[in-house]
């Protein structure tokens, strides 16, 4: 799982929005008539004029470049063979949001139209024509994206896959699965498994990881490299995953399908990612300490013990690393600053799960996105409280909290996890109960002198400003649908306060402390119960931004959304 509030991004929902395909579109001018929906300002009331160049705009072009000179060369091979990996999981990730999208760039690239290579750029931007960051609009064409991006039939309903199951209950195993799409064969639903479906670019990544493999001196990284690349050809995750959890040394590469974000549909199918980062030793020494804490944060949750999770391991390294390349899920629209994985509930009881820090993507998004931003959100007084500490320190705990809470429960008498039962909300109520589980334990580590007790309205001032940068993506993806619940939630309660001469807040630092815990308290039970009716109620109440707060969103439009990191395309 990935931290976006303060924040890492997983990134808001690409979608397998088409634009007509050359098979479906009109032969006279396709390009021309979709051009002139999306670039033209809209006579009705009810669709606002968009800025391709504004939107694609709205990106910082950032290069990082990490220190690699006191990598061997055999580190420096193994690195340029994993970036070759990390390319192939791109074409995947492309194809997993929309079989079509190869051919619809191919038809915009062949197409006369004045502004191709805006639009060829916004395209690799977002890895398909849906605006991430504009909730989904189509910028080329005129086919919505649907919420099951390109796992399943774009005509396919939530009714129909619940009735094909009801009625082939021997199906439902491989229809839920993470590593399976959904396709149709005559007037039938199959499921396909990702080993067949991606089956010619997953067999070059996995020669790739082979490669690697022979050339690494690291038994721990050999030993990941080898298992995985079996992976990609048997859809059997299980034993690199743990593998994956042993890693030691200066590379730290996660690859393969993690996240279920982009699957708005019913929150079960995986995409396909990579991060290649480099260890920094010393930093994650320096707050490996904290995993440590782990069991004392979970009986510390403010829940019954009923709804508290002492199954999970709880080994649960810390890495901070710069990242040098990224691939498939983790490179379009919103950077991830952070990540927890993996996401098997098997593993995570079984030895917990790894937190891994990007501090270089990190530090530029704190410079150019979130110090700004605190002085357009907080009066005066509090904004100049924000520090980079603790977005850092926001991160850190957010990732620490995704290993916190229900995973597997009973429901009815049965075994399952949350993610199964609240489905396409899951997502959404598992990065707001991060972030604010995360803030609830760092006051919590400050009331044990871990960290510093009179840093706490500064820890406070950086965590509600952070919110202001999750909801700028739009709360229709799960982290800034979770931004907005807590958001919602302490504008309820009295904990920040509107100053309308300002156009900003304040906030009550007691009350806000107060709050975080009742509200951390209110999630965790919602996903202990496995209550989506419950949930829905609560993200219905709560998912949503009142006047004030698309008064401040609105002032943050010079600000940069994001960056586009630019990482060196080789390891020399």
């Amino acid at each position: 799982m990935r931290n976006l509030m303060t924040t890492i991004a997983a990134a808001a929902l690409l979608g397998a929005c088409g634009a007509q395909t050359p098979a479906d579109s009109d032969a006279t001018s396709p390009t021309k008539s979709a051009l002139d929906t999306t670039m033209s300002p809209d006579t009705t009331a009810t669709t606002p004029f968009y800025d391709l160049a504004a939107q694609y705009a709205k990106f910082a072009k950032i290069p990082l470049n990490p220190d690699t000179s006191f990598l061997s060369a055999s580190e420096k091979a193994v690195l340029n063979k994993l970036i070759e990996a990390s390319k192939v999981m791109s074409e995947i990730y492309l194809l997993q949001l929309n079989p079509n999208n190869p051919a619809i760039r191919a038809e915009i690239a062949n197409s006369d139209a004045p502004n191709k290579d805006l639009l060829l750029a916004m395209f690799d931007e977002h890895f398909g024509v849906c605006d991430t960051l504009a909730e989904g609009h189509v910028f080329y064409g005129d086919m919505p994206c649907p919420d099951g991006a390109g796992f399943y039939p774009a005509d396919m309903t939530k009714d129909e896959f619940n009735a094909w199951i009801a009625a082939n209950p021997d199906d439902e195993a491989a229809f839920k699965s993470g590593y399976s799409v959904i396709r149709r064969d005559g007037d039938r639903l199959v499921a396909v498994p990702y080993s067949v479906e991606y089956k010619e670019p997953l067999t070059r990544a996995s020669a790739l990881l082979k490669e690697a493999a022979a050339l690494s001196e690291n038994a721990s990284l050999k030993r990941f490299l080898d298992i995985r690349a079996d992976s990609f050809l048997s859809d059997d995750y299980f034993d690199s995953e743990m593998a994956w959890m042993d890693l030691d040394g200066a590379i730290e590469i996660a690859i393969g399908p993690y996240e279920v974000y982009d699957d708005k549909l019913f929150g079960y199918k995986t995409a396909f990612e990579s991060f290649v980062t480099i260890k920094d030793p010393e930093a994650s020494k320096a707050l490996a300490k904290y995993k440590n804490y782990l069991k004392d944060m979970e009986k510390n949750l403010p829940v019954p013990d009923s709804y508290k999770n002492f199954q999970r391991g709880f080994e649960s390294p810390i890495v901070v690393a710069d990242q040098i390349q990224g691939g498939g899920d983790n490179v379009p629209g919103v950077q991830t600053i952070a990540f927890n994985l993996p996401n098997d509930e098997r593993v995570r009881e079984a030895k917990g799960a790894k937190k891994v820090i990007l501090t270089n993507v990190l530090g530029a998004k704190y410079d150019r996105i979130l110090a700004p931003i605190g002085e357009r959100v907080l009066e005066a007084e509090q904004a100049a409280l924000t520090v980079k500490k603790y977005m850092a320190n926001n991160t850190l705990f957010h990732e620490l909290s995704h290993s916190l809470g229900p995973g597997s429960i009973i429901k009815d008498g049965r075994k399952t996890t949350v993610n199964a039962e609240l489905q396409e909300l899951s997502s959404g109520l598992e990065e707001g109960k991060a972030d604010v589980m995360g803030a609830y334990n760092i006051l919590y580590m400050m009331s044990r002198g871990e960290l510093p007790p009179h840093e706490r309205e500064a820890f406070l001032a950086t965590y509600f400003t952070g919110l202001f940068r999750s909801m700028r993506f739009g709360i229709d993806a799960a982290h800034g649908k979770g931004a907005a619940f807590q958001y919602s939630y302490f504008r309820e309660v009295g904990a920040v306060t509107w100053l309308p001469e300002q156009e900003r807040f304040r906030v009550n630092f007691n009350k806000l402390a107060d709050a975080i815990g009742a509200l951390t308290g209110q999630v965790v039970t919602i996903q202990g119960d496995g209550d989506y009716d419950n949930a829905k109620i609560f993200l219905d109440h709560y998912g949503k931004l009142d006047t004030e707060a698309e008064t401040v969103l609105s002032k943050l439009e010079d600000i940069p959304y994001d960056i586009t990191p630019i990482y060196p395309s080789s390891v020399n």
